[in-house]
């Protein structure tokens, strides 16, 4: 069965962007972006909300045309392109690039979803995380901290009545001070 997998980037306060949705602050070298490419090509589709769509849409599909862009980045343009996607939006009514839009989360029909042949499934955005948080559908996290302080923000977990208990799986740290920390949810670990 495919897994989802959280992956997001958060400041060292606990911000996945900082005010007015600003990201500026992401410090993604080339060594941190080769490993998301070398783990996105593996994934089986990209979830993510309308915000987060958008933004990949408005520079990913054609990133690679551009002579000024890295390797890696051009690399990414078309792994992005390529490979399914699933926006979830309730005002978004059409969308390139291989992307499907569903409406709503509904937690039996992700449930199908892991259950397709293929490799896990990568989630990202705010909004749509809580929403599969709120649903309990994650199964892993992959939290890359940056080392900066934002101040303010979106918040990268939304509060939460639960408990929630992980399995540390792997700690790395990039030449740039990002630090990838991975964890497992520690009752579907051993599933």
């Amino acid at each position: 069965m495919r897994n989802i997998v959280l992956m997001m980037s958060v400041s060292l306060d606990g911000y996945m962007e900082g005010p007015d949705r600003d990201i500026s602050w992401h410090r993604v070298d080339d060594a941190v972006h080769q490993h998301f490419n070398d783990l996105l090509r593996h994934m089986g589709a990209f979830l993510s909300g309308r915000v987060v769509h958008e933004l990949m849409a408005g520079y990913w599909p054609t990133a690679d045309a551009d002579p000024d862009v890295t390797a890696p980045m051009a690399e990414f343009a078309g792994i992005w392109r390529d490979k399914p996607k699933i926006v979830y939006s309730r005002t978004l009514t059409h969308a390139d690039w291989n992307t499907t839009i569903v409406r709503d989360v509904v937690p039996e029909e992700v449930r199908t979803l892991k259950e397709q042949p293929g490799g896990d499934l990568a989630l990202s955005g705010a909004n749509l995380a809580a929403e599969f948080l709120r649903h309990d559908l994650v199964d892993e996290f992959r939290v890359y901290v940056h080392p900066v302080l934002v101040g303010s923000g979106t918040p990268m977990f939304p509060q939460s009545p639960t408990t929630t208990a992980l399995r540390h799986v792997e700690t790395r740290t990039f030449g740039n001070g990002v630090v990838l920390l991975r964890y497992e949810r520690a009752d579907r670990a051993d599933a």
